[in-house]
């Protein structure tokens, strides 16, 4: 087996603590330098967070973790790193001393990439240093986007890492103040300023604007195709034609920016704190994590937006090699599979075994594409034997065993099974293979039932317990 790879984290915030988290799930080892004593702490934090969310974006578990390390000096942490992340307060002359030791102490075959967002590559690199921008969006273990900013053969050779710990790299074009994301953001930001100084709205009231209304439409779509829509059956020239007049309009203040009064910080912070005050941040932190893992696993079954991503790097997820009987699920249980007790719902347990037996029926070539071609196994009955509570985060293996493989019928014995080898709970399902097109059961395909034979003999004798 291979040795882990290394990403060396530079400084030890929020930012970074994310950057580390993502690295780590992903089985890489992770070494931090950040003079700030706090530092173990609040990666610790940021870690928790994140071993409580990220597992919940996927079907398939998550590669062993990697190390985590905390280190004296720059120099032991970059030392034999593959991907080295600064995430040092936004000044420039820190950065200039940072990216001069980086680029002296890295091995040459490692991307630098930045965090920020307000600086450009090219002042980055003003004094030599070898440096790309690679600026995340918080939280950076959960949120795809990354945007390259830099040097063509740097960024490129950044973007393979990126896929592979499930991250999606957005190379910019040209190299541009705040880049692409937070310039769009920043637009946003100010008319939200005037809006709250001119008393048109509280802060709770705008935040309420955008999350019942475009801000769902933006996680799926964002605006080009929201308003391609909008544009009816003639597309985006109608749309464009229709309210191109608009932004003569004097709607908006966004090259008109509030001063930054006391008075206004203040009105602000108090709203704020009115809208939101009653929960810690740490609070709010899973709040939003939960959300957002129900909102991207929704876009998981579509395929769009972050949805796709999650879908592409699950696919890079390896099930456990099979002993006696297939390994058909290996996952981490979500959090909102758990219930007021505080353990798994039954409902899941069912849910487990249609994984299970949708991974045994791929491994007989009744996969998505035989389903397509109008054939199918369909469930007729689960008995489900409940043994050992589930929580959230538990990782589970699940293995199948064919009970009976002949002519129409196929059963089925799914075991569930805590990762420390205890068993949780069984499921036992029996089904009939179906024409889609008649809608009446059927043989199988040749190749299919053949299959299917193979296990059922090599089952053949092993307890149905």
């Amino acid at each position: 087996m291979s040795a882990a790879k290394k990403a060396a984290i530079i400084g030890g915030g929020v930012i970074g603590g994310g950057w580390a988290a993502r690295f780590m799930l992903n089985g890489w080892d992770v070494s931090v330098f950040d003079p700030d004593p706090e530092a173990s702490r609040k990666i610790g934090e940021v870690l928790d967070n994140a071993r409580r969310a990220l597992p919940g974006l996927y079907d398939r578990a998550l590669p062993p973790e990697g190390s985590l390390t905390f280190c004296e000096n720059m120099a032991e942490a970059v030392a034999d790193a593959d991907w080295v992340q600064e995430s040092v307060p936004e000044r420039l002359d820190l950065k200039h001393r940072v990216h001069a030791e980086l680029t002296r102490l890295a091995p040459a075959t490692a991307v630098i990439g930045s965090s920020t967002s307000g600086f450009k590559p090219s002042e980055l690199t003003q004094q030599g240093a070898r440096v790309i921008v690679a600026h995340p969006f918080n939280p950076v273990y959960l949120l795809p986007l990354i945007e390259l900013v830099g040097d063509a053969d740097h960024c490129a050779l950044a973007e393979p890492t990126l896929h592979e710990i499930g991250l999606y790299p957005l190379t910019v074009r040209k190299e541009i103040d705040a880049h692409i994301a937070d310039r769009l953001l920043e637009a946003v930001w100010r008319e939200c300023l005037w809006l709250v100084k001119d008393g048109i709205a509280t802060t709770s009231e705008i935040d309420e604007a955008i999350r019942m209304g475009f801000g769902l439409r933006w996680a799926q779509m964002g605006i080009f195709e929201t308003y391609r829509i909008a544009g009816g059956e003639a597309g985006m020239k109608h749309f464009m034609e229709q309210f191109g007049p608009a932004l003569e309009w004097p709607w908006t203040k966004l090259m008109d920016v509030p001063e930054y009064t006391p008075e206004l910080v203040d009105l602000i912070a108090g709203q704020s704190d009115a809208q939101s005050g009653h929960m810690s941040i740490r609070e709010l932190e899973r709040l939003r994590d939960d959300n957002l893992v129900g909102m991207m696993r929704a876009l998981k079954k579509t395929g769009s937006g972050a949805g796709a991503v999650i879908t592409a790097h699950e696919a890079q997820l390896t099930l456990p090699d099979a002993t006696d009987l297939p390994v058909t699920v290996h996952r981490a249980i979500p959090q909102s599979w758990t219930d007021y007790n505080g353990h798994m719902n039954e409902t899941h347990y069912v849910e487990l075994g249609s994984q299970a037996t949708d991974g045994f029926m791929a491994l007989i070539g009744a996969d998505a594409e035989y389903i397509a071609g109008g054939q199918s196994y369909f469930t007729t009955e689960n008995t489900v034997r409940y043994l050992s509570e589930l929580h959230a985060g538990d990782v589970v293996r699940v293995t199948t065993q064919v009970l009976v493989g002949e002519g129409k019928k196929m059963q089925l014995l799914h075991r569930i099974m805590r990762a420390d080898g205890t068993l949780a709970a069984t499921v036992k399902s029996f089904m009939l293979h179906v024409d889609l097109g008649a809608r009446r059961s059927s043989l199988p395909a040749e190749a299919v039932a053949e299959r299917l034979a193979q296990y059922t003999q090599a089952h053949a004798g092993m307890s149905a317990e």
